[in-house]
């Protein structure tokens, strides 16, 4: 009975203690350099490219769709094992996405 209520609070408790932990050593390191003199324009980190990393995130999911897909008819049509057939696509296929995501930005970053 107490570890279906322990459990539960450690886990919280041990994500907000990495939290924590995480963000007052950010905070120690840039109120150092700060006070050694640093140029405030190291914290700026507003470089992200959004739309790169939706790309990213949208062919690793069609990639883990197709994935499935074909899992499921490999493991209907052949006499490989059901797990085996899902997650041999799913990788297969997430890790293509991946690499051609790679390769689109590649392209797109030579071009610029």
């Amino acid at each position: 009975m107490a570890a279906e209520i322990l459990i539960p609070a450690i886990v919280f408790a041990s994500i907000f203690g990495v939290f924590y932990v995480f963000i007052s050593a950010r905070n120690k390191e840039r109120m150092a350099l700060i006070e050694k003199g640093a140029d405030a324009s190291l914290f700026s980190t507003n470089t992200r490219n959004y739309s790169n990393l939706t790309l990213k995130y949208g062919m690793l999911a069609v990639g883990i769709g197709i994935g499935i897909l074909l899992g499921a008819l490999l493991s209907q049509y052949t006499t490989l094992e059901e797990p085996v057939a899902y997650f041999s696509m799913i990788f297969l296929f997430g890790g293509l996405g991946l690499i051609l995501n790679y390769l689109i930005e590649k392209k797109n970053s030579t071009e610029k």
